[in-house]
Formats: C-alpha cells, sequence, structure tokens
C-alpha cells in the first residue's frame, strides 16, 4: 500500500509534496541568487566603466563585512609579515 510518503534514507518516512516543496523553494533562491550575481556583475563593469579599480571595490566590500578588530588585527599580521619579508 502506498501513499503520499515514502521510505527516506535514514529509514523514516519523508512526505513527498513537502520534499518537493523545499526542493522547489531552494530552486527559486538559486535563480534569484544568480540573477543577484548578475546584477553585482553590471555594478562592478559600471565602475570599471566609469574608471574604479573593481578588485579595490571587492576588497573593500570584504573589509566593511568585518569588524573593526578583526580587520585592525588582520592588517597588523600583514604588515608584520611584510616588514619581515622586506616589503615594506
Amino acid at each position: 500500500m502506498t501513499d503520499e510518503r515514502s521510505e527516506g534514507m535514514g529509514g523514516g518516512r519523508v512526505a513527498a509534496d513537502e520534499l518537493r516543496l523545499l526542493i522547489e523553494r531552494a530552486e527559486r533562491l538559486e535563480e534569484e541568487k544568480k540573477g543577484i550575481s548578475d546584477d553585482i556583475k553590471d555594478v562592478m563593469a559600471e565602475a570599471k566603466a566609469r574608471g574604479y579599480d573593481a578588485k579595490a571595490i571587492k576588497k573593500i566590500m570584504a573589509i566593511r563585512k568585518k569588524k573593526k578588530e578583526e580587520y585592525q588585527e588582520e592588517e597588523a599580521i600583514l604588515e608584520t609579515y611584510m616588514h619581515a619579508l622586506g616589503m615594506l
């Protein structure tokens, strides 16, 4: 006898409709993520066309995501290493 449920990998039961909805939701989010990624690429292309360095902008964005203390610590370590290698 079969119903909407089928055996899951762990021996538990999985509702097919629920699983399908979760997968479809994840697929929609992946599509949105791709769209946002394309939008970011467009912004970077616009910045480059206006004479800005896209790599520098991306670096600034990464720095802005970090806590100030975390960034300062990373910069201090980087500077120490660069001094040790005679790069500064």
